[in-house]
């Protein structure tokens, strides 16, 4: 499933005849005292252009690739697997059991840095 030309003009015209059902409603609600509910010819013509830029999209956007989980962790070691930088925890609760701990050297530090 290639990008053609044909592809590409029928995205276009469709974008274009999309705009113009855009602006038709528009003036016609502006243009009418009670505006209740759009003519049937601006909607079959909104859906119409929808649907052609739909499916020159679907043409132009190219295949899918497959997503490999495997090709990424088969160069990974089961040491790398396990290290998780996220988890990394510097500032914990476990630093006031230690006995060399000083409360006021923790504010003193960020200061100097």
């Amino acid at each position: 499933m290639g990008s053609t030309g044909f592809h590409k003009v029928v995205f276009i015209i469709g974008i274009c005849f999309l705009v113009h059902a855009a602006v038709s409603a528009a003036q016609r609600k502006l243009t009418e005292q009670e505006f209740t509910s759009l003519s049937l010819d601006i909607v079959v013509q909104g859906i119409l252009s929808l649907i052609a830029c739909m499916y020159a999209i679907i043409y132009m956007a190219g295949d899918l690739k497959e997503i490999r989980a495997t090709e990424e962790l088969e160069n990974k070691s089961w040491e790398t697997l396990r290290n998780i930088p996220s988890y990394y925890i510097f500032s914990h609760r476990g630093r006031t059991l230690s006995p060399a701990y000083d409360p006021t050297s923790v504010g003193k530090s960020l200061i100097d840095e």
